[in-house]
């Protein structure tokens, strides 16, 4: 590998600043953070060959993440249509031990999970310890395409009395009291919005309607979801003001250019397990002599 370890980790120390969601004031997901964003210019090819190393790094954390069996790492993806999650995590997780990996996407509620409560259907997916889990879309489309839709929230059959105006800010307390609890219990989190712009959804809409190959990705349903984006940005802009927290931070990401949206994604990642200091399982004196004797064993066939 040609990555100059501790210098990449300064970097990202850098990036991660950059992007995250202070827990100590208020954002404006409009004014802080630039769809378009990119540190630096670089070619594309040049973009995926830092990723291609930062995958090569990320299968090495996962391994030890694996082998230890302490921590789990639950990762959540939300962002509008178009923005580029399924893309993410077939990029960035491309070179993780399938193994070691598991993939949940929430669509429309079942039946099944309308009769429970709204965190339900996603605690049942969480990650065992030594796994990493990636939530497309989570228990935050409770807050946010719920919020847009409130008229949602009669499917869900809850006592009358909790349907009143303090819904939400209830929702965000229970969520930050799940997520300290998760943490608590050796489950790290990291929440990624990626942050496309309207222009940009735009042509990705476009591009799908003109790629035959791509057809199959598009629903007027999206197009129709379009036309509440303010009343998107101003739920998302209140869900990160209110639910990112020390213990699970969310990450802004610049969506418009996938490259760099990649490589963000990743470095936050590999950073992370980096600093949770993984090593392999130390086997011990009386263990390392008995594998000593079956190579012996071995040896003398």
């Amino acid at each position: 590998m040609t990555i100059d370890l501790h210098a990449a980790l300064k970097r990202i120390e850098q990036l991660k600043d950059l992007l995250a969601v202070p827990p100590d004031r208020k954002i404006s997901l409009h004014k802080d953070y630039d769809p378009g964003f990119m540190p630096s210019s670089r070619t594309k090819q040049e973009w995926e060959a830092m990723l291609a190393e930062g995958i090569e790094l990320l299968a090495e954390y996962q391994d030890r993440l694996y082998a230890q069996s302490e921590y789990a790492l639950l990762i959540v993806l939300q962002a509008l249509d178009a923005a580029g999650k399924d893309g993410t995590i077939k990029h960035v997780m491309s070179g993780v031990n399938p193994q070691g990996c598991d993939v949940y996407s929430f669509k429309k509620p079942s039946s099944e999970e309308l009769r429970h409560d709204y965190l339900w259907r996603c605690a049942a997916r969480l990650p065992e310890r030594g796994k990493i889990v990636i939530f497309n879309r989570s228990y935050y489309e409770e807050v946010l395409v719920t919020r847009v839709h409130p008229q949602l929230l009669d499917d869900q059959r809850m006592p009358k009395q909790w349907k009143d105006e303090k819904i939400w800010k209830r929702r965000y307390e229970e969520i930050n009291n799940f997520e300290k609890y998760l943490v608590h219990n050796g489950t790290i989190i990291l929440k990624f919005f990626l942050n496309v712009s309207y222009a940009e959804q735009k042509r990705r809409f476009l591009a799908r309607i003109d790629r035959p190959e791509k057809n199959w990705k598009f629903s007027g349903a999206d197009v129709e979801e379009r036309r509440f984006w303010k009343d998107y940005q101003r739920a998302y802009e209140d869900c990160f003001n209110a639910t990112s927290t020390e213990w699970a931070p969310w990450y802004v990401i610049p969506a418009d250019h996938k490259p760099f949206m990649r490589i963000a994604v990743a470095a936050i990642i590999i950073k992370t397990l980096h600093d949770l200091k993984l090593e392999y399982p130390d086997v011990g004196k009386e263990r390392r002599k008995e594998l000593a004797g079956i190579r012996a064993a071995l040896e003398a066939e």
